[in-house]
């Protein structure tokens, strides 16, 4: 399996940029009904971020 395959993209960084826009999506829903929703937002962006450095990391070289 080389790195450019697409089981590795799937599982490597497509599960987790869907998981960390769902972060994101019930983080900015949560604020605009006025409750506690700025932990999840934030911690969804960082995750997202940390998703998109790997995938530079990883397909930069």
């Amino acid at each position: 399996m080389t790195l450019a395959s697409s089981e590795f993209l799937y599982v490597g960084f497509v599960l987790p940029m869907l998981f960390a826009l769902t972060l994101v999506g019930e983080g900015i829903y949560k604020i605009a009904k006025n409750e506690e929703g700025y932990l999840t937002f934030i911690l969804g962006i960082i995750f997202l971020i940390g998703v998109v450095l790997g995938y530079i990391y990883i397909f930069s070289r």
